[in-house]
């Protein structure tokens, strides 16, 4: 049986990494951006979905549980408090979940390329 894929989605060669990301982001447009540009230039390495941005904690399990991702991204907004929270909520409904929590105060320092430079460098860990 052949598995069908969405026109949209690129097709994961097989030594490809398939990534279903959530990302957690009171600014939306900004993480349809930084993870636009990640997944063009990560597209060699990795297929990178971007299932969904949630920018509330409440909405987090939610999401987490009709989504169904395999990592969790919080972005700089949120205080190292509350990315444990969000953390924590993520590993409960998902055990198995791969998180990153961007440093608090990343995207106001080093903008959105620091952001990108960040990512790309640690999500080879993510995926092993």
């Amino acid at each position: 049986m052949q598995t069908s894929y969405l026109p949209c989605l690129p097709r994961p060669s097989h030594n490809m990494s398939v990534i279903k990301l959530i990302t957690v982001n009171t600014v939306p447009e900004r993480a349809k951006r930084i993870i636009g540009r990640i997944i063009e230039e990560v597209k060699d390495q990795y297929t990178i979905i971007h299932a969904a941005n949630v920018e509330r904690i409440d909405d987090v399990e939610t999401t987490l549980m009709r989504e169904q991702p395999n990592v969790l991204f919080t972005a700089s907004m949120w205080t190292p408090e509350e990315a444990s929270i969000i953390v924590n909520i993520a590993r409960q409904t998902i055990p198995e979940i791969k998180t990153l929590s961007l440093p608090h105060g990343l995207q106001v320092e080093q903008g959105p390329d620091g952001v990108v430079k960040y990512i790309k460098e640690k999500l080879p860990g993510l995926v092993v």
